[in-house]
C-alpha cells in the first residue's frame, strides 16, 4: 500500500475543454502542433483536450477526453533547449538516426517514445499503452482514476517498500528481457497506485546501444537510492543482477 503525499488539484479549466483549436500559448506550441491536435480531434482519437497534468523541460502531458474515457496526450516542445543532450540516446540506436534540424530531432524523439512504449508493452512491461503518434505528439493510455493521474512514486508515502521494490524490479527485468534499457528509471519516472507503472520512454535504448550498460547501471543506482531512503538497504550491484536475472 502507498499513500499520496499531496492531492493533485483539478485545474479550473476542467469544465472548459479545448474544442477544435486548443488555446495553447504560442511560445510553447506553434501552428503545426495545433494542426496535429486538430487532426486527432477530427479523426476521433479524442474529443477534447482538457488540461495539462504533467510538465517537464522537453514535454507537456495533457489529459484528453475520448468516447471511451481519457487518454494522455504528450506534446514534445519545439521551443526548448532540452534536446541538446539527447543525441547520446540516439547515436548507436540502429532504429533511429540523428536529424539535421532541431524540429526534426523533436519529431524523432516523439517517434522514439512511441516505438519504445510499443516494444515495452509487447513485453508485458507495465507502461501506458501507446495509441498513436504524429510529428511531436504521442497519444497513450491515461494512467489514473476518476480523471486524476496516478501519483509518481516520489510523491507517495511508501508503506510497503519491499512489495513495491519487487514490482519495480519485475518490470525492469521484463524491460531487459525485451532487450531494452529505460535509461532514466527513477522514482520520478514511475507512477504508483496499487501497482508500479514505468513512464517516460523516449530516451530508452536497445541493448545493442554502445552505452546501454552504462545507462542500466545508472538505473540500478537510482532504484537502490530510492529504496534505501525507504529502509530496504539494497545495493546497486544487487539491483543490477536482479534486473539481468542473474
Amino acid at each position: 500500500m502507498a499513500r499520496r503525499l499531496g492531492k493533485k488539484k483539478m485545474p479550473a479549466r476542467e469544465d472548459k475543454p479545448f474544442k477544435e483549436h486548443p488555446k495553447i500559448a504560442h511560445k510553447v506550441f506553434d501552428d503545426s502542433t495545433v494542426s496535429v491536435l486538430v487532426h486527432f480531434l477530427n479523426n476521433g482519437t479524442f474529443d477534447s483536450v482538457d488540461y495539462p497534468v504533467a510538465s517537464g523541460k522537453e514535454s507537456i502531458v495533457f489529459r484528453a477526453t475520448s468516447g471511451k474515457g481519457h487518454v494522455a496526450v504528450k506534446i514534445f516542445k519545439y521551443e526548448t533547449s532540452a534536446f541538446h543532450n539527447f543525441a547520446q540516446y540516439i547515436e548507436g540506436d540502429p532504429r533511429f538516426h540523428l536529424k539535421n534540424t532541431h524540429r526534426e530531432l523533436v519529431k524523432l524523439w516523439a517517434r522514439k517514445e512511441n516505438a519504445n512504449l510499443k516494444k515495452a508493452s509487447e513485453a508485458r512491461v507495465r507502461v501506458p499503452e501507446p495509441i498513436t503518434q504524429r510529428e511531436n505528439v504521442v497519444v497513450m493510455e491515461f494512467l489514473g482514476e476518476g480523471g486524476v493521474p496516478f501519483p509518481l512514486l516520489e510523491e507517495i508515502v511508501v508503506d510497503d517498500p519491499k512489495a513495491i521494490y519487487k514490482d519495480v524490479l519485475e518490470n525492469a527485468r521484463k524491460t531487459y528481457a525485451a532487450r531494452l534499457v529505460h535509461a532514466d528509471l527513477s522514482s520520478f519516472n514511475i507512477m504508483h497506485y496499487k501497482k508500479a507503472y514505468l513512464i517516460d520512454w523516449a530516451q530508452a535504448v536497445l541493448l545493442e546501444h554502445p552505452r546501454a550498460e552504462e545507462f542500466l547501471e545508472r538505473d540500478a543506482r537510482n532504484i537502490a537510492q530510492f529504496f534505501n531512503r525507504n529502509g530496504l538497504g539494497v545495493k546497486a550491484e544487487d539491483v543490477l543482477k536482479e534486473i539481468k536475472g542473474k
